[in-house]
């Protein structure tokens, strides 16, 4: 990756925005979060929104995300002389320009056509590392071409199929990932009432399992399914039916008629929702990461201090706080908090991801005072991308790296390593 430190990137961001305005342009994207929630959802499909924006439950874990973030003031320290930041970290070997990534999302095609290509592009346009999703709607060996030298991870969820584990690791090693990223707390899915009640399961549709249908292990599971003798249940045949179908061959890899035609998008479907996770995975399965692979390996999903401290010792090279942005367990303990706790009990040594609730510049300050190393963005940039695209990508990741760079220097930071637990005080009430 670029090591290139991010200077002035707030005032940048003022000029470019305020030089528009004088010409009569305003941003296509909103630069504050509520209102760029509030366009997305207008822009976007029920189903599409459900998906993205939807969380477990009765939405609990995701109001804690943001209350836990209300509980705590950022303390400026003034006359800092904080004339230049430097908002470049060091992660797992390597220096990326800012602390900020972005978190693998699940079928973004819901949201944009070729989601995860034009993500990838604006990824590295902003010199910002992707984490690759498992579910994605695009190959990452697409996705990789589409960034060139730019630094990209790879999510990676446990499949009841060891040989389609191996097989997609083996896969993100050849395009270059930087790292595995395993995610512990998707071993089932989570009770998400806004998709239930749409009856609406993007995978079903073949949306998000590209990773799968371009995988040769995949292939070939699919391949043992169809010619293994069955006895097929009867299909009630609806509108609903109809257009499932014609949904799993337009995502199917090859010709769409070629694909009605063929009983192979099914059954991939089916595959999947069959392996794609594994209710099972254990300690035992994680320790068996060091003879499968030398890239870095970072586990997800992490929220008690003891399962931390566990995955230390076997070896993980990165944890992610994580409560799947609220998506996976109702009135789960938010990820901010949980970062208090696992870092006091892991020390300030181990390198420790923040992901979940993470909506803005000063939201990123917040937890690196908190003691996240980098922090993960998700939805703020699907919304942006449902608006403008990969220039909405990239708008919102410019809007919260300027944030984040202003608000180092009027609370008199210039580095990364200069924001503290002093730069905050703890809102009581």
């Amino acid at each position: 990756m670029t090591t290139t430190p991010a200077r002035g990137a707030g005032i940048d961001r003022l000029n470019a925005i305020y030089r528009a305005g004088v010409l009569g342009r305003r941003p296509a994207v909103p630069t504050d979060f509520g209102e760029l929630e509030r366009r997305a959802k207008k822009v976007s499909s029920a189903k599409a929104w459900a998906y993205v924006a939807g969380g477990a439950g009765e939405g609990r874990t995701m109001r804690r995300n943001r209350e836990a973030f209300d509980r705590w003031a950022i303390l400026p320290a003034m006359a800092a002389a904080a004339v230049e930041r430097d908002l470049s970290v060091d992660l797992l070997g390597s220096r990326h320009t800012t602390p900020l990534l972005l978190a693998p999302v699940g079928a973004g095609a819901l949201m944009a056509e070729d989601s995860d290509l034009l993500i990838a592009r604006a990824a590295a346009a902003t010199d910002t590392t992707y984490v690759f999703s498992n579910q994605g709607c695009s190959p990452m060996e697409d996705c990789a071409a589409e960034m060139g030298d730019a630094s990209r991870w790879f999510q990676l969820y446990w499949s009841k199929d060891e040989g389609l584990v191996d097989s997609l690791i083996r896969r993100a090693e050849a395009i270059g990932a930087g790292a595995l990223v395993v995610t512990l707390d998707t071993t089932i899915l989570g009770w998400r009432p806004q998709d239930l009640n749409l009856g609406s399961l993007p995978f079903s549709r073949g949306i998000g399992i590209a990773q799968y249908t371009s995988d040769p292990r995949f292939q070939e599971i699919v391949r043992e399914r169809l010619a293994a003798p069955s006895e097929k249940a009867a299909v009630e045949i609806t509108p609903g039916a109809v257009r499932t179908l014609l949904d799993m061959s337009r995502n199917h890899p090859g010709g769409f008629w070629d694909n009605v035609r063929s009983p192979e998008p099914r059954a991939s479907v089916e595959t999947f929702l069959d392996i794609y996770s594994n209710p099972g995975l254990s300690w035992d399965h994680l320790a068996t990461l060091r003879e499968r692979t030398s890239l870095p390996i970072v586990l997800k999903g992490i929220l008690r201090p003891d399962d931390a401290r566990r995955a230390f010792a076997l070896g993980a090279d990165a944890i992610v706080v994580s409560n799947h942005g609220g998506r996976q367990v109702d009135s789960s303990i938010a990820s901010l908090d949980a970062l208090v706790a696992v870092r006091e009990e892991i020390g300030p040594e181990p390198t420790v991801l923040l992901d979940s609730g993470i909506r803005t510049g000063a939201d990123v300050f917040t937890a690196l005072a908190l003691g996240a190393d980098a922090v993960l963005l998700g939805r703020p940039y699907m919304y942006g991308l449902a608006l403008d695209g990969q220039r909405g990508v990239e708008s919102v990741i410019r809007n919260v790296v300027a944030e984040l760079d202003l608000t180092m220097a009027l609370s008199g930071t210039s580095d990364i390593a200069s924001i503290t637990r002093d730069h905050l005080a703890e809102q009581h009430g």
